[in-house]
């Protein structure tokens, strides 16, 4: 039986080493690592148990960056479930959110497509808006250094 070689440049082994080390996902650093355990010269039974995967997903794997290259090993879009909110919805929950602040019943809601929205998605979708509303933020500047704030507590 011929074991399968992967050949990688001095490029392709930096590339694939700065995504195992740095990669953005999990997944994304465990694909990096098998890759990179196959071009030491590793089989794939004994790559399968240290990434703790099935053999046939490195095969797979193997394959993928064969066919697509270290691009091929970011998950592809369309992936997973479809979100209930997207981005469409963000300002739709922020002017709601403006007019009321606290999460009540009348927060369970229809989109426009008629899906039922349960308070535990609102939560998640709350978590993700990154601007505050309605939220007053001090300048840096306005406030006080710790010296400066134990000279006025040492006054007072």
């Amino acid at each position: 039986m011929k074991i399968r070689q992967i050949e990688l440049t001095d490029a392709e082994r930096k590339a694939l080493d700065h995504g195992y080390k740095h990669g953005k996902t999990a997944s994304y650093r465990k694909r990096c690592h098998i890759i990179l355990l196959k071009s030491d010269g590793r089989i794939a039974k004994d790559i399968a148990q240290i990434t703790d995967t099935n053999i046939q997903s490195v095969y797979n794997w193997l394959n993928r960056y064969d066919a697509e290259g270290i691009q091929g090993l970011q998950t592809k879009a369309g992936q997973g479930r479809p979100r209930i909110l997207d981005k469409q919805h963000e300002q739709i929950v922020k002017d709601c959110i403006s007019e009321e602040r606290q999460l009540s019943p009348s927060w369970q809601t229809t989109t426009t497509n008629r899906q039922t929205i349960s308070q535990m998605t609102l939560k998640r979708f709350f978590k993700t808006l990154v601007t505050p509303i309605n939220v007053s933020v001090k300048d840096k500047r306005t406030m006080p250094s710790l010296k400066e704030y134990q000279v006025r507590k040492e006054h007072n």
